[in-house]
Formats: C-alpha cells, sequence, structure tokens
C-alpha cells in the first residue's frame, strides 16, 4: 500500500505538471468569426458598391489572391518548383491567403449573393473556403504524426504500470479504475476499420471518453478513501492523491483517443481531398464567368 500510494501522490514530474492547454482550434476559429464579423460590418456602412472603384478592386484584390493560392499545390507536387523555399512556409502562405481573399470578396460582394453568375462565384468560394478551414482542422491532427502519438501512449503506459506484467500499476489501488481504462483501450483496438468506425471515433468517441473518466472518477472515491485512512493521511493529502490520479486517468485516455482517431482523421484527410477538388474547379470557372460578365455587360 505505502508503495502504491507514493507512485500516484509522487507521481512522475511529467504528470504532475500536466495541465491541459487551451484549444488552438477555438482559437483560430475564434479568429475567423471575428473577421467575418467584422467584413459584415464593413459591408453595412454602404461604403461603396461592388461596381464602384473601391468595391471593383476590392474585388480585384480578392480574386487575385484566390488565384496566388494554386503555388501552393505547384509547390508541393512539381518537380520545378522545389527550389522555391520550404513547403511549411507555402503552407501558411496558403492558409493566409485563403483567410483573405475570401474576406475581400465578401466585402466586395456586400454579402449579397446578386446577379446569377455572381451568386454562384460567391457561394462557389464559400464552399472552397469552408472546406478549406475544415481541411485545416484534418491536416493538423494527422500532421501530429502517428509516430509521435504511439510513442506517447506507449511511456504513458509504461509509467502508469498498465503495459508490464510483474509491475503494479499506480492505480492498483482501484483495480477497478485499472479494468476499465484497460476494457476501453482493448474495446477501441478491436473494432473494425471502416467509415462508420472512423465517424463514430471522431464525433462520438470524445463523447465516451468524457463518460469513462467520470466513471473512473467515481470509482476512485471509495479506494481512496480506504487508502487514505489506513495511511492517516490528512485532508490535503487526500485531495492532492486524487488530484493526481484523475490526471493520470485523463491522459491515459488522451492518448487513446488520439491514437485512435489518427486513422480516422487520415481517411476523413483523403476523402477531403476528392470532395476538395471539383469545388475548387467550380470556383475557377464561375470566377472567369463573372469576370467576363462584369466587364462584357
Amino acid at each position: 500500500m505505502n508503495s502504491n500510494a507514493s507512485d500516484v501522490s509522487s507521481g512522475d514530474t511529467t504528470t504532475a505538471r500536466y495541465v491541459p492547454e487551451l484549444s488552438k482550434d477555438l482559437m483560430v476559429y475564434a479568429a475567423l468569426t471575428f473577421l467575418v464579423w467584422v467584413a459584415r460590418q464593413i459591408s453595412l456602412l454602404k461604403l461603396f458598391k461592388p461596381r464602384d472603384d473601391l468595391g471593383y478592386w476590392l474585388g480585384v484584390a480578392g480574386a487575385v489572391m484566390m488565384l496566388i493560392l494554386f503555388s501552393y499545390p505547384l509547390r508541393k507536387h512539381f518537380r520545378f518548383a522545389r527550389n522555391w523555399g520550404p513547403v511549411r512556409m507555402w503552407l501558411v502562405l496558403h492558409m493566409v491567403l485563403g483567410i483573405g481573399g475570401p474576406l475581400l470578396i465578401l466585402v466586395h460582394s456586400g454579402f449579397r449573393f446578386g446577379s446569377i453568375n455572381a451568386g454562384v462565384a460567391l457561394g462557389s468560394m464559400i464552399i472552397v473556403a469552408l472546406s478549406g478551414v475544415a481541411g485545416r482542422f484534418i491536416y493538423m491532427r494527422v500532421n501530429r504524426g502517428l509516430h509521435g502519438e504511439i510513442g506517447s501512449l506507449q511511456d504513458l503506459k509504461a509509467r502508469a504500470g498498465l503495459e508490464q506484467e510483474g509491475v503494479r500499476s499506480r492505480l492498483s489501488f482501484a483495480r477497478e479504475v485499472e479494468k476499465t481504462l484497460l476494457d476501453f483501450a482493448q474495446r477501441e483496438r478491436a473494432a473494425v476499420p471502416g467509415w462508420r468506425t472512423y465517424m463514430r471515433r471522431v464525433f462520438v468517441l470524445p463523447i465516451v471518453q468524457w463518460l469513462v473518466y467520470w466513471r473512473c472518477t467515481r470509482l476512485l472515491r471509495e479506494p481512496s478513501a480506504r487508502l487514505a485512512k489506513h495511511l492517516q493521511w490528512n485532508a490535503d493529502k487526500v485531495r492532492e492523491h486524487r488530484r493526481l490520479a484523475r490526471k493520470l486517468v485523463m491522459r491515459y485516455l488522451n492518448a487513446e483517443v488520439r491514437v485512435a482517431q489518427f486513422g480516422a482523421y487520415t481517411w476523413m484527410l483523403s476523402a477531403w481531398h476528392i470532395a476538395h477538388i471539383p469545388f475548387v474547379f467550380m470556383l475557377v470557372i464561375s470566377t472567369f464567368v463573372h469576370i467576363f460578365a462584369v466587364h462584357a455587360y
């Protein structure tokens, strides 16, 4: 018992220092929402019309920015562009232009679809922009790398004692918690690969993760109280022990979920590439038709 208590209470320094960081995704999407709101407020001022000089050149600037977006796939896939600089730099430029271009076009259009050709061009641009946001979300999860995810999981499991025969788990004072975590991991590893499994892992598994976490926190109460009584801990020691045990549970579940979701996001990225390309071609064609119509009539 004493060894057990020491294992969880002192813990490894990584577990003790672990603090869940604010989601970067939420910050990015909040910033995008704010920029769209600003663009909308500018359009409500009615400082210009799409055919005015200012409105016209805003549209041109937005269209040029959207055109430059194609430099990223050129740099990435064509041999003649391999000396154009780091791919990561082009990806950042791609994302910046993918935000700035649509915003300028929204301001240019006044958030109105107008004529049929203008409406098709604006609708295509909105679809491509939203598709790009979704692609960024998926890409960032795939880009973390499978080996890094598995490495962190194996490291965590080794420290927790959940994968070593003859090593007492730090949660062995709460056998039901240990069993719940192992059942959760084994159930996911046994899942048959397929689109249903992938969609469940992306949209349902995080909810299941929290349900398992809250179940584990309930299961920790009684054995933690018994351990505290046996070792004659004071109230502060009991709270610290429970806090670190809950933290270990959450980190284990996080690692399992991230590894499980990697395959799902890889599949989604492949599907996204297939769906994104037709939207891009639709945008290019409708934009040229719109530009022709503006100058011809």
